[in-house]
């Protein structure tokens, strides 16, 4: 509380200060460049803020756990699933976050087939929820001889890394535990002996892997830790859809359980299909700029406008 009470008067302070220096630049234009620049930059801080106000949910203000699986489309889907992991990474270095890789399973011939990895930082989990769900890529393929237009998709799935006092049940009968060795380019931290774990919860199917930390007893330490946070969204999914199911929604959902298009052919365009919000500048996009793609589906989200996507990769 002390450091919301704080940045609130940061920005009390600077609104003085920039009623000052309107009141000099009415008398001298030299102040007007000045005045400018930190108007824009308060603005800015006032939409971060006024953003951060939409996030209200249980573990919006915590830390994410996300992983991205390679659906339909072969090597181009596995090619799409390495482009989000870029984005999702350069959206997370632009706000500050700190991301660790978890685990990643390379493709065959290009791409992944999935990856999971945390981000840590204020809110991460508040905004990356909004980026759950499948996403749809359109373009010239650069795998096949004809060069043909080839739609992949990858599915994106967001789970809040619970603290420690969060409980969840897990009972050890229920797991199957498997050691592997670790699996494509991971430097000094790949060994030769079998120090990557697989864990598969048996009554619910889910299955959780990490290879990236150094010894065997650390991987099981951190797949434990992203099981209990699958388990939980898990369970929380469960919950809202029977809720659903007695409130009888009746919204339209499009497109199946897209969530967003990517389009590179025959134009260029990026559209999230709950919101409609879209932009042309795909290149920004696909390098981390998706802060009004974030925007626009928690406002949606806060009206009750938005129904929540399904994460299966069709």
């Amino acid at each position: 509380m002390e450091a919301e009470i704080e940045a609130i008067e940061r920005i009390e302070r600077e609104l003085e200060e920039i009623e000052i220096l309107l009141d000099l630049a009415r008398e001298d234009e030299t102040f007007i460049p000045e005045l400018r620049e930190r108007v824009s930059r308060l603005a800015t801080e006032l939409e971060e803020r006024e953003l951060k106000a939409l996030l209200s949910g249980e573990h919006d203000a915590g830390n994410a756990i996300v992983t991205i699986t390679a659906g339909a489309g072969g090597t181009d889907a596995q090619d799409w699933a390495e482009m989000l992991l870029r984005l999702y990474l350069r959206w997370a270095e632009k706000h500050g976050y700190k991301t660790e890789l978890l685990d990643l399973q390379p493709g065959q011939e290009a791409g992944i087939k999935s990856a999971t990895f945390r981000v840590e930082g204020d809110y991460a989990y508040g905004y990356l929820s909004a980026e759950s769900g499948v996403h749809r890529l359109v373009r010239l393929s650069p795998f096949n001889i004809a060069h043909s237009r080839e739609t992949s998709f990858a599915s994106v799935s967001v789970y809040p890394d619970l603290d420690e006092d969060i409980v969840v049940e897990i009972d050890e009968k229920d797991l199957r535990i498997e050691t592997f060795r670790s699996s494509g380019a991971g430097g000094q931290h790949v060994n030769k002996t079998e120090s990557a774990v697989r864990i598969t919860h048996l009554p619910t199917g889910i299955v959780v892997s990490c290879q990236n930390q150094r010894s065997q007893h650390q991987n099981r330490e951190m797949a434990m830790r992203i099981l209990r946070a699958k388990l939980y969204e898990h369970e929380r999914q469960k919950r809202l859809a029977e809720r659903q199911q007695l409130e009888q929604n009746k919204r339209e959902i499009s497109f199946g359980s897209q969530i967003r298009s990517y389009v590179l052919h025959p134009y260029k365009l990026v559209k999230d299909l709950r919101t409609r919000y879209e932009t042309s500048d795909v290149d920004a996009v696909l390098d981390g700029e998706i802060d009004e793609f974030i925007r626009h589906y928690l406002i949606a989200k806060r009206q009750g406008a938005i129904e929540p996507a399904s994460t299966k990769a069709e």
